[in-house]
């Protein structure tokens, strides 16, 4: 059954309103991987889960419960896990607004080689900076307008493809159903739903965790905003939407309209299925 997320209260702790951060890309472009360095270069990997300033949650935690058919069709590798209905869009959305409000919330924990969501859940404590990454965390608009920022991280197709491959293989797969499935589903979906998304990115990352200029950029931003040496500026200059949104990026000029606001700027997994 759909899991209902938890407003519980932490009366030990109070409760931040966190920045939320979408990272986006294709399959094995490396999203968690930045989001890893991220959190190494902010020294919170060696914090207590829950003294955690920053933290990252996956998209891949939300796949909706299969129906016995679908769960069939996925261990042949004839299941669309890239689509956007796989996603449990509504959980997603309640957890993360959850989130935002500074409560404490319960996550799925999916087992992607079962592919089903496990009895026991993820307790996420509240933070001061969420990193919220997957494939598809820009595709719905409630869930992408929730994100302070938005990263999209673009790495070659090539690239990603071989990585795929070495992942899905370590897991026990077959060779040629890998292949089948990455030209069947993940291929076709990355085109029709994920790339066309790259276009709400504040900042785009070319080659991923090898980008470390773009990554301590990122960084130092998290850093002014968990100092609280920042000013606001309103994300409605570009998306019609009033919300506040804090920014330490210079102001632009002709020499660093890189960073300018309005403008996509140019700025890499593990165990994780995307």
């Amino acid at each position: 059954p759909a899991m209902a997320s938890a407003g519980g209260s932490d009366p030990e702790r109070p409760h931040p309103k966190p920045f939320l951060i979408g990272v986006s890309g294709g399959t094995a472009s490396g999203k968690s991987t930045v989001c890893e360095k991220i959190m190494e270069l902010l020294g919170q990997n060696e914090v207590e889960q829950r003294q955690r300033k920053v933290l990252i949650l996956s998209q891949d935690s939300f796949y909706k419960v299969l129906t016995a058919e679908q769960q069939a069709k996925a261990l042949k590798g004839q299941y669309n896990f890239d689509h956007p209905d796989a996603f449990d869009n509504d959980l997603m959305h309640s957890t993360l607004k959850n989130i935002v409000e500074g409560k404490t919330v319960e996550v799925p924990t999916y087992d992607f080689v079962t592919h089903s969501r496990l009895a026991e859940t993820t307790v996420v404590y509240p933070a001061d900076v969420v990193l919220f990454e997957g494939i598809l965390v820009f595709y719905n608009q409630d869930i992408r307008d929730m994100f302070h920022l938005r990263l999209f991280v673009d790495t070659d197709s090539d690239v990603r493809l071989s990585r795929r491959v070495l992942r899905d293989m370590k897991r026990g797969r077959d060779l040629e159903q890998i292949l089948t499935q990455y030209t069947t589903f993940v291929k076709p979906a990355f085109e029709e739903f994920c790339l066309p998304t790259k276009k709400y990115a504040d900042v785009i990352i070319p080659r991923g965790v090898d980008n470390m200029v773009a990554i301590n950029l990122i960084v130092q931003h998290i850093q002014d905003i968990l100092n609280g040496d920042i000013c606001k500026w309103q994300r409605g200059a570009m998306n019609g939407h009033g919300r506040t949104y804090k920014r330490p990026f210079p102001e632009p000029t002709e020499s660093s309209s890189v960073l300018a606001a309005g403008k996509r700027s140019h700025l890499e997994s593990s165990s994780r299925p995307h």
